[in-house]
């Protein structure tokens, strides 16, 4: 059986382990690419165009990568969690952009609470595509979901943990695809820990309990993974000492929720927008100097 090609990078950051213990139960071989590379970056780069974010063209240089190793690419789009949980128009477009751009079979599902189409479902789909049956597939999803739900809970313990450290604690407010990407926020987060501070994720809290609490900040958004995010503001800002905000130019969700929640915040922040042209020396002076405004080397 030919293998699966899966983009690290977009869906992967909050899809990844549910899909590699799905097919790892379903002995469906897979290949997952690396980490962003300058090279893969560029390919990116070269088959997108200036309008879209970074996180897409890096995207786009993930399944670039990936379009002569394996059989099929697994392409979905995220469309809504209902009405007021809906995701970047970037997650509805992808199938879309990468069936226009790439000569490739495409493994597809939907995520659309409004149509009743649910990760479950699209699931089910793709191990019917690929030859299994509904037990099969049903023991697969089980396990893939358990898991899941395991490390994310004892991602929560840890992040929580860190709350009471008497380091230097810093939230990081960023979409996953960003703080967790070698390229993007790889380098950042490697920084920050160099520098012995500690570093918390607005994505490793319960997203439910923020995403209520980000009401505090805004009653009226209705992007699902921002809400999440600036929810983490309201839920540690008792025991953080600063922000940092990282964000792929030139993202619409964050130009407009950051600065809407920077606006209304009182701890200290500093705002990163990365695009194809930064260069981690000018980011790690930026790094250094709000070290030292929290730490009371110098006064903000």
């Amino acid at each position: 059986m030919d293998k699966i090609g899966i983009p690290r990078s977009l869906f992967y950051y909050y899809y990844g382990d549910i899909w590699k213990t799905f097919f790892d139960s379903l002995n469906i071989p897979y290949i997952v690419s690396p980490n962003t590379s300058k090279e893969i970056m560029d390919r990116g780069i070269r088959v997108s165009n200036d309008e879209m974010c970074l996180a897409l063209k890096n995207y786009l240089g993930h399944v670039d990568y990936l379009k002569d190793k394996c059989q099929y690419i697994l392409v979905p789009r995220i469309c809504n969690y209902k009405v007021n949980n809906q995701s970047c128009t970037n997650f509805w477009a992808a199938y879309d952009i990468v069936n226009t751009l790439f000569d490739i079979d495409i493994l597809n599902y939907n995520v659309d609470l409004e149509k009743g189409e649910t990760l479950k479902k699209g699931l089910y789909k793709i191990g019917k595509k690929l030859g299994k049956n509904n037990m099969e597939i049903k023991k697969a999803y089980r396990k893939a979901i358990y898991e899941y739900d395991l490390k994310r809970k004892k991602n929560a313990q840890i992040n929580l943990s860190k709350l009471n450290s008497k380091k230097t604690k810093i939230l990081i407010v960023s979409h996953p695809y960003n703080t967790y990407d070698s390229t993007i926020g790889g380098d950042i987060i490697k920084y920050l820990i160099k520098e012995n501070a500690e570093v918390i994720y607005s994505d490793k809290f319960d997203e439910k309990i923020t995403s209520k609490l980000s009401e505090k900040l805004s009653k009226n958004l209705y992007f699902k993974y921002s809400k999440e995010s600036i929810g983490s503001i309201i839920y540690a800002k008792d025991k953080i000492d600063g922000i940092i905000f990282i964000s792929s130019f030139p993202c619409a969700p964050d130009s407009l929720v950051n600065e809407l929640v920077m606006r209304k915040i009182k701890k200290p922040h500093l705002n990163l927008i990365i695009d194809n042209n930064s260069t981690f020396t000018g980011i790690e002076t930026r790094l250094e100097s709000f070290l030292d405004v929290l730490r009371g080397n110098i006064h903000a």
